[in-house]
């Protein structure tokens, strides 16, 4: 399912100039979710092409899962004025596009608290949960999926960008051999 490119279900449509449609294997078992999209990614049409991005291409480049090989798309299409999170109105505008990407998925990524909460119904303390494994319910089926940090964490945080290296290994698993040089995980 795919958000129209004159999508106006929500206040964001009024300040884009894009609609952030989801970017790479649209076949992937394997789906990062990022919270919204940013400056870059509004002028691109692109999720995850700012500095955020070449952030998590470069982790994905030294675990050996080329960008092609995942889907990346984020809770809601349309970015946010000044990059402030998403409100639960926006969000819950978005959802029906956002669960018909992930439907058939083995494993989702949520790229930070904002995209795992949105994800889980619930608040979540990404100290606690970081890299656990845990299921969610997309359209009546159960997906497993993984919270981690967002790669805008590792800016200022090396703990973050390790645990977010921790995550690509762990869905390389899910890809097999489809996706990487080397199908070993975590």
């Amino acid at each position: 399912m795919t958000v129209a490119r004159d999508c106006a279900a929500c206040g964001l449509c009024r300040g884009r100039l894009n609609v952030v449609c989801p970017d790479g294997d649209p076949d992937s078992p394997v789906a990062f979710v990022g919270e919204a999209p940013g400056q870059k990614e509004d002028e691109t049409g692109k999720p995850f092409q700012g500095r955020s991005g070449k952030v998590l291409d470069k982790l994905l480049e030294e675990e050996g899962v080329p960008r092609s090989s995942i889907y990346i798309t984020n809770t809601v299409k349309c970015r946010p004025p000044g990059n402030r999170v998403p409100t639960a109105e926006e969000m819950a505008a978005c959802l029906p596009h956002l669960e018909g990407e992930l439907q058939g998925r083995r494993l989702i990524v949520a790229l930070g608290r904002t995209a795992a909460r949105d994800l889980l119904r619930r608040e979540v303390k990404l100290s606690e949960e970081v890299n656990r494994k845990t299921t969610v319910t997309i359209r009546g089926r159960e997906i497993d999926m993984i919270v981690t940090y967002h790669p805008a964490a590792s800016f200022y945080n090396a703990k973050a960008k390790d645990a977010l290296r921790e995550t690509i290994r762990f869905a390389r698993t899910y890809l097999g051999a489809r996706g990487s040089a080397s199908s070993t995980g975590t």
